[in-house]
């Protein structure tokens, strides 16, 4: 790491802007209907409206490239202290076994979708984990695996937002028209939904116990972050690399390693649950700046030359989950 970069003027500038995104993200996120977009993409959207004043991006350049790399990272291990990974065995075979089975079938069928469409391997990818996994996070852990264009990272989280955002409404607008138990219901909210915030707002609107199956099966998809991030990278690896594949430099995620152990500390340590609320606080915080750093670069031009066929990709496996995830937890839960 080149220490040198604190020094400088573009580093200060860009953490004051970014975290000031990153706070307004924070709290505008709990107004009614903000909820439901999440705080880091609220930042990104900040970090986006920065672009208006091209002084400010200009001078916080080059601390911007750092805090959307390292901030990024930081804040992925710090979240590893959300998951409970007790919590997460006492929720079952069925709840795992749900979770593995609609992230195979969403990142495989977006990604095939997207390429038979000409969309890039690396919007794909991006695409296929956002949705399937944990939304934003999951595009930001997997970005770094694959060396993907700032352009296609942002994209990749506007799909998750805008799909994950369209199908909470749905959910809550059928909940009455669905026949399911507020069990049953919090499974397919968890199951279904892109962002933890989005599994959140539609889990709550059936009650306390709603919510809580529905953070226990969204989170259940978070724990699969780790290892798909670790098999893209050997995929794109190989993909890249194929004459000279070297199994000594498999690309191991190091801050999803990370991630791992912060769950496992999170778990076994027995911390206050005052110490756990902040320590994920501040991992939103970190997050939340990385997606203000990635709005500052993002190049729209791009955004809108390639944005219809992955929404379209990504809109047709959200609609075949949906219906998946209705009959699973109508059927076994």
């Amino acid at each position: 790491m080149d220490y040198s970069i604190f020094k400088t003027k573009s580093f200060w500038i860009a953490i004051f802007v970014t975290l000031l995104a990153s706070i307004i993200g924070k709290y505008a996120s709990k107004l009614p209907g903000l909820n439901i977009i999440g705080a880091m993409v609220i930042a990104l959207l900040i970090g986006m409206i920065y672009q208006l004043n091209r002084n400010i991006v200009d001078s916080a350049w080059r601390g911007t490239g750092f805090i959307s790399n390292k901030f990024l990272r930081l804040g992925i291990i710090l979240l590893g202290f959300k998951l409970n990974l007790k919590t997460l065995a006492e929720s079952g075979i069925k709840t795992i076994s749900l979770a593995i089975v609609v992230v195979l079938i969403m990142i495989f069928g977006i990604y095939l979708i997207a390429r038979k469409l000409k969309v890039d391997s690396e919007l794909a990818i991006l695409a296929s984990c956002g949705c399937g996994i944990c939304g934003a996070a999951a595009v930001m852990g997997v970005s770094p695996q694959i060396k993907a264009k700032t352009e296609d990272s942002v994209l990749a989280v506007a799909v998750v937002c805008i799909l994950g955002t369209f199908f909470t409404l749905l959910e809550v607008a059928l909940r009455p028209f669905l026949g399911l138990t507020d069990v049953q219901f919090g499974v397919m909210a968890g199951a279904s939904l892109h962002e933890i915030a989005h599994a959140v707002a539609a889990g709550g609107s059936a009650g306390s116990t709603s919510l809580d199956i529905a953070i226990i099966t969204k989170l259940s998809r978070v724990l699969l972050l780790a290892p798909v991030a670790f098999i893209v990278g050997l995929y794109y690896q190989k993909k890249n690399n194929k004459d000279i594949y070297d199994k000594a430099k498999l690309p191991i995620p190091w801050f999803m390693v990370g991630f791992l152990l912060t769950s496992a500390i999170g778990t076994f340590a027995n911390f206050s649950e005052n110490l756990l609320a902040n320590l994920t606080s501040s991992a939103y915080i970190f997050l939340g700046m990385a997606m203000a750093a990635l709005g500052m670069s993002v190049n729209f031009k791009v955004i809108v030359e390639k944005g219809k066929n992955i929404f379209i990709s990504a809109t047709i496996m959200s609609f075949v989950l949906f219906c998946f995830t209705y009959f699973a937890s109508r059927i076994f839960f």
